[in-house]
This record gives structure tokens, sequence and C-alpha cells, in this order.
């Protein structure tokens, strides 16, 4: 297909969203091909109502919202209506193709994702994917058959999908992670912070972890009388409450969301996360010791798989989230006061760090649109 489509101009179509874990992969893709095809025409498709809405307008690209919602595991009454926004979507996606006229789709996963690369197919437009998890989705799946390159985060993807269409990329990671003038006590400083003791990083991903949320505010005197610093990213749900909890707290910096990601990470001695795809891709690229809580409701467990990879390589600890309440604070402790194994999980982790994912992925993309 020519790039020499309607103007003239390379139009693409970004699909997905949710989380962050789909969202900054996805303007970092869009970044990547804006610098090497600068007049390219980017269009994101999201979900209305969902964070995309707001991150992607602020990296500077349009976006496009559809009625469409996921699958809820844990409250099988509320997909009484998935069907109708499913069918609502499709329509929605037909006149967002009638206008912008694509000549290419790229999907990052998020349910917002299916619709738009599965209308693409119908009117053979080239697709995309990129399955950023060690265990697959199932649109991701659903969709593999008919599209022409299929990107992974991680090796050993051929149960999943056709082999022949495989690139592994690694993750894309945001910029800002990756490049940055930080030194760990000007980081400390963005938080207001010292220099001299040590600093947990607390992530529950962008919707937030309930289970590390409660157990971190339980503890919030014993890390206070060991001289343990936390950077608390609580997520959206309940963040008055935890904020209020760690109000007198100079030890602590709690916030809903966390922007400056990369100053927190530089900042930190150790991570506690949930083990979304990007989270775990940018603790592998910042070499971050890190205990892993995946949250347990995740599609087919992916979080799970996500840290055992790591686990299994000595570069990580996990814990269960039934277990969090028990032994999440022992671990990290332990972990704290034992700087050879701390060590030892920053060289095994950074070789599991993929760089320019990006760039490989919008490469990939402009060559085989432009053949």
């Amino acid at each position: 297909m020519s790039l020499k489509q309607k103007h003239n101009i390379l139009r693409i179509i970004i699909a997905g969203g949710g989380t962050g874990g789909h969202i900054f992969p996805a303007i970092a893709v869009a970044q990547a091909i804006k610098a090497l095809a600068p007049d390219a025409a980017i269009l994101f498709v999201g979900a209305l109502g969902k964070m995309e809405m707001e991150k992607v307008p602020q990296a500077g690209f349009e976006i496009k919202g559809i009625t469409i919602a996921g699958f809820n595991r844990s409250q099988l009454l509320k997909n009484i209506s998935l069907p109708w926004k499913l069918l609502k979507s499709f329509f929605q996606v037909s006149a967002i193709f009638k206008s912008f006229q694509p000549n290419a789709v790229f999907g990052v996963g998020g349910y917002s994702s299916f619709p738009v690369l599965k209308y693409a197919q119908t009117k053979n437009i080239p697709t995309f994917i990129h399955e950023s998890n060690a265990f697959a989705g199932k649109a991701n799946t659903w969709l593999a058959k008919n599209a022409i390159k299929i990107f992974t985060g991680t090796l050993g993807m051929e149960s999943f999908f056709p082999a022949s269409k495989i690139v592994v990329t690694g993750n894309p990671i945001r910029k800002n992670i990756i490049n940055h003038s930080y030194t760990k006590q000007t980081a400390l400083q963005v938080f207001n912070l010292e220099a001299t003791k040590q600093t947990i990083l607390i992530m529950g991903g962008s919707l937030g972890a309930s289970s590390i949320n409660k157990v971190i505010q339980a503890n919030l005197v014993s890390f206070f009388d060991k001289n343990i610093q936390l950077i608390w990213q609580t997520g959206k749900p309940n963040a008055e409450v935890y904020a209020n909890s760690a109000h007198n707290y100079k030890n602590v910096f709690v916030h809903s969301f966390i922007d400056n990601m990369s100053a927190a990470y530089v900042a930190a001695d150790i991570v506690i996360s949930r083990s979304g795809a990007m989270a775990v891709s940018e603790i592998c690229i910042t070499g971050k010791p890190a205990v892993f809580v995946p949250y347990p409701l995740a599609a087919e467990d992916h979080q799970t798989f996500n840290a055992m990879t790591l686990v299994n390589n000595n570069a990580a600890a996990i814990v269960k989230d039934k277990e969090v309440g028990n032994d999440l604070i022992p671990s990290v402790l332990q972990l704290l006061g034992n700087e050879q194994q701390m060590q030892t999980m920053q060289n095994n982790i950074k070789a599991f760090a993929f760089r320019n994912a990006d760039e490989i992925i919008a490469k990939e993309i402009l060559k085989q649109i432009n053949e």
C-alpha cells in the first residue's frame, strides 16, 4: 500500500486504553511515528470516561471516544449491557473511519481496541497489535489471525500468536523514564524527602490497589519509627482517605497519581507494585528491586505470569494479594535489610529491560504500510 493516501498524508489510528499500562505505550509509539514521519496524522480512539480521554490530549494528540466497556469478572450482572455497547461502538467506529480514512490501525489492548481493529480488518485496512503481557489477552488472540504484525513484550508468545507474525520488541516505555537528569538527591527533593533515609515507591497502578493501600495505611507508624520514607501513589479510589491518613507524616509523599515517575524511580530504593506489563517493564528499565503483588482478577491471571518471569530468575519477589496483610511488610523490610539481595535483584532485573521498543514498532509499521 502506498503512503500517498488521502491528501498524501499517512493516517494512522491508535486504539486502546483503560489504564496507564495501555495508554502510555500507545503515546510512546505515536511520538516515535511522528519523529520518523512528521507529516503523519495520528488519531487515538479510546473508551469514553476512561483516563485516555485525559492523558492523550495532554500528550498533544487528538482522541475520539467510543461507548465500550470490558467484561466485568467480579460483578457479572454489570455485563448485561455489554452486547449493546459493543454494537453501538461499531457504529461509532464506522463514523470515525469514514471521517479520518486511516490507512493503518495500531492496537495496544484494552477493550476499546477490539471494535476498532475488528472494523479495520473487515475493511482490509492493515492492523498491527501490541501484546504487553506474558499471557495474551483474548481480544488480541482473536484479532491476531488477520493482523499484519504482532509486537510482543516478552519472548515465548508462540502459543498465542502465529510465529511468523511475532516481532519481540519489549514494551514501549515513556521517554522521560529513560532520559532524565535526576540524581538520587535531586529526585528526593521533588517529593520533599531526605537523602539519608531508605525510600519505598508504592504503586497500585493508575486505578489503585486497595489491598496494598490498606496495609500501607495500617503501617504508617511502623515506617516512621524505622526511618523509612514512602512515595505512595494511591490511585483515585479513596485517595482522600489515604492522603488524610498520611497528612502528619513528613516521611510520606502521597498522591493519587504521580506525573513525575522518572523522579519517583530514581528516588526509590525498592518498589512495591502491581505487576501490570508496563509497571514491570519500567521497573526492569530502572533496575529497581521490587516486590510484586499481582492483581488477582486480571484476565487469565496475566499479572502473575508477568511477575513470575522475574521471580523465577531471582530478579524480583512476589506476594499474593490474599497474603498482603501478613506477608507484604515483612517481605519489604527483609529486602531493605539485605543489601546483597537487593544488589542481586538489581543486576538480574536489568537483563529483562528492552529499550527503544517504541522506535522498533514505529519503524515496522511504517515499513509494512509503505510496501
